[in-house]
């Protein structure tokens, strides 16, 4: 496995790590290299040692970056990667979209129909 995970509330599920090869393949198949990621699963508020939480704070470290999220389970969590890492670049994706008509446009048509 070479992406690290890191937990201070007793580990990962068994299902999110069973899924992280999947979620490896993916990262190199979009030019990320998984040795680079380190996952931490805290919990997301304090509280009594003998009450499961209901949240957990989720922080992914790449090289000098990182970024938190808060949820509620290992596999939504792993949901929400999983899209992020394939998801297409927003620049690429907004010059294939096709652009709306403006609102005076809209207008326009709208009024050029007949009663």
């Amino acid at each position: 496995m070479a992406i690290r995970l890191l937990s201070t509330t007793g580990g990962f599920s068994r299902e999110f790590t069973r899924k992280l090869p999947e979620l490896e393949k993916a990262m190199l198949a979009h030019g990320l290299e998984p040795e680079e990621f380190l996952i931490s699963k805290d919990r997301a508020s304090p509280g009594a040692p003998w009450i499961t939480p209901f949240f957990y704070q989720y922080t992914v470290f790449v090289g000098d970056e990182n970024f938190a999220l808060t949820e509620p389970t290992d596999e939504r969590f792993y949901d929400y990667l999983y899209k992020r890492v394939t998801a297409e670049d927003d620049d690429v994706a907004r010059e294939q979209r096709p652009r709306r008509p403006g609102l005076i446009t809209r207008f326009f048509r709208w009024m050029e129909r007949p009663i």
